[in-house]
């Protein structure tokens, strides 16, 4: 509550994919986490990592206008709030971002790490049929296999990358 709602949020300017942030932190002031949820995923497709391991505190919350004085929004960590909110739901009640009709075009990614995903994610959102390649046994990239679990647990990834495939994105492993 200690976000100002500002006219110009600069936080967004913060922000290298600029989510609505004073959108998403307005759904939490008001209680409606479901749609908080809807706002991180209109411009990311990994909020629950992206709340983890995203270096926020040079990023948006530097740019956050408390910063300034003192303290500012702690941004990250609501965004993390937001996408464990989403992880708790039951598979068929979570937030899942709209998919476009049919495009009628296939794409390809290779590697399945934090770009491959997010592309794919986007892509699957154009309603683009997407096909992820990963050359190891289990997808992820960095975020299964570079960042330590007490930093990252491995089932949010999972979680993550279940919500593309229910986007209707397919990622073949090695």
């Amino acid at each position: 509550q200690r976000c100002l709602q500002c006219k110009n949020a600069t936080c967004i300017d913060g922000c290298p994919v600029n989510i609505d942030i004073k959108g998403f932190i307005g759904h939490i002031i008001e209680g409606d986490y479901a749609d908080g949820v809807a706002v991180l995923k209109e411009r990311n497709a990994l909020p629950a990592v992206c709340g983890r391991v995203c270096p926020q505190e040079e990023q948006c919350e530097a740019s956050c206008v408390l910063a300034r004085k003192g303290e500012p929004v702690a941004i990250g960590r609501l965004e993390r709030f937001l996408g464990d909110f989403d992880l708790a739901c039951e598979i068929e009640h979570r937030c899942v971002p709209e998919v476009a009709e049919s495009s009628g075009k296939r794409c390809a990614v290779v590697g399945s790490g934090p770009a491959g995903l997010a592309c794919a994610g986007e892509l699957a959102r154009l309603g683009h049929e997407v096909t992820v390649f990963e050359s190891l046994h289990a997808p992820g990239g960095v975020l299964t296999y570079g960042i330590p679990e007490f930093r990252l647990p491995k089932d949010i990834v999972q979680a993550e990358i279940e919500m593309l495939t229910q986007m209707g994105v397919t990622i073949e492993v090695d």
